[in-house]
């Protein structure tokens, strides 16, 4: 290969890191990348789980999708290789590989595009592990290797390995959040009315008479004192809030899960501090009486706060 052709497939930095079965041998490796003006992070000696999670994390986390850098890869160096790789390899988008010849190291960039290298520190010599270095480096992807007889793969495996650069950095990946509130999903992809008595509210009415609702309401708003003539009960799905029984000369703060009943007649005000969502239930059909204007509600309530902050 070309000294023009080997450069261009090497990367701009290494991130190297050994345990002490491991150490000798990645000092006299970052000592050869140096001599090839690559540019070396070393991390230095620790636990061979410690410090390959440290690089594989390292290696991850700058070709992440969100920000991805430059071709930055990882050197590590453990007694036998085979730890290092496994715990490199705990983060998504790392393909460590444990090379003990350069024909490992050949096939490992060719099939798997290897980005962090791991070797033996007890059965490979330095002389040895500078030609596995050395074929890592200047080998591209999808090259003839010892697995493709050193001739070019057919069209059919370089599709195959094209699609298995997009497919593999997803493997390891935090799995999408399922939502299993049985709540939440009556009224997924339902729009939600605006209650135009109170600014910030919405709710979608899921049952008649007993009445089941689904309600919202923005941080910051404000529920003045009001009443009904229904009792009723509610679960908090998200968010805070805190509830004023003003009959009672109660206060209740609630987040998720929290339960409360209030019965028919009681005078209660309410202040939500995030975006909050619960479920609500009573007898009877929807009815709101107020007892207080708005700025009297909010004037009381920043009293009430500064007085005695919220218990969440």
């Amino acid at each position: 290969m070309a000294d023009s052709d080997a450069a261009a497939t090497r990367p701009v930095k290494i991130i190297a890191g050994a345990d002490a079965f491991g150490c000798s041998l990645k000092d006299a490796l970052v000592s050869h990348l140096r001599s090839l003006n690559i540019d070396v992070e070393d991390l230095g000696t620790s636990s061979y789980y410690s410090i390959a999670a440290e690089v594989g994390r390292r290696v991850s986390d700058s070709s992440s999708s969100s920000s991805p850098s430059p071709d930055i890869r990882g050197l590590v160096a453990c007694g036998t290789g085979a730890g290092v790789s496994i715990f490199a390899n705990k983060f998504p988008g790392v393909f460590a590989a444990t090379c003990l010849n350069p024909s490992d190291a050949r096939n490992a960039r060719s099939i798997n595009n290897s980005n962090v290298l791991a070797v033996s520190g007890t059965s490979t010599s330095p002389e040895s592990a500078v030609e596995i270095l050395d074929t890592w480096l200047n080998t591209p992807f999808k090259s003839p290797c010892p697995a493709s007889d050193n001739k070019p793969w057919p069209d059919e495996i370089q599709s195959f390995l094209d699609n298995a650069l997009v497919e593999m950095p997803k493997i390891g990946e935090a799995a999408p959040v399922v939502d299993t509130c049985a709540v939440c999903c009556l009224v997924k992809n339902r729009e939600l009315n605006p209650i135009d008595m109170i600014p910030g509210g919405s709710m979608k009415i899921l049952r008649e008479t007993p009445t089941s609702a689904f309600v919202k309401f923005k941080a910051g708003s404000v529920e003045p004192a009001h009443h009904h003539t229904f009792g009723h009960d509610l679960v908090v799905i998200e968010g805070k809030k805190s509830v004023w029984n003003l009959s009672k000369k109660e206060r209740y703060d609630l987040t998720v899960g929290d339960y409360l009943f209030t019965p028919p007649g009681d005078v209660h005000r309410v202040k939500y501090y995030e975006d909050t969502e619960f479920f609500i239930k009573w007898d009877g059909h929807w009815d709101m009486f107020f007892d207080e204007d708005l700025d009297t509600a909010r004037n009381t309530i920043d009293k009430e706060i500064a007085d005695k902050p919220p218990e969440f």
